[in-house]
């Protein structure tokens, strides 16, 4: 199965936290928090404005982003755990230097 986000939606991958700290200690996953940070793995075509044009996302396929921890609707598909939500609700592109 796969989804395609309509209008401004995205879906994302959460990006697995790390579960041992600095110095060694393993955290169990219960006590983990949910990661603030995934990749972008489908972006929907954009929505429209008061003229009825379409305004392209700013976003690609691929790209690591970061988002608020209780942000979007968080959806199941083939045992994969994705996370659907607004273009609005994502804080900032994560870019390698």
């Amino acid at each position: 199965m796969s989804l395609r986000p309509l209008h401004d939606r995205v879906i994302i991958k959460r990006l697995d936290q790390e579960t041992k700290t600095a110095s060694g200690i393993v955290i169990p996953e219960s006590a983990a928090e949910k990661p603030d940070q995934g990749e972008v793995i489908a972006v929907g075509p954009g929505k429209r404005d008061s003229d009825g044009k379409r305004i392209a996302p700013d976003l690609k396929v691929g790209e690591r982003v970061l988002f608020g921890k209780y942000s979007g609707q968080q959806v199941k598909v083939d045992g994969n755990e994705l996370l659907v939500l607004r273009e609005e609700d994502i804080v900032a592109v994560v870019t390698q230097q």
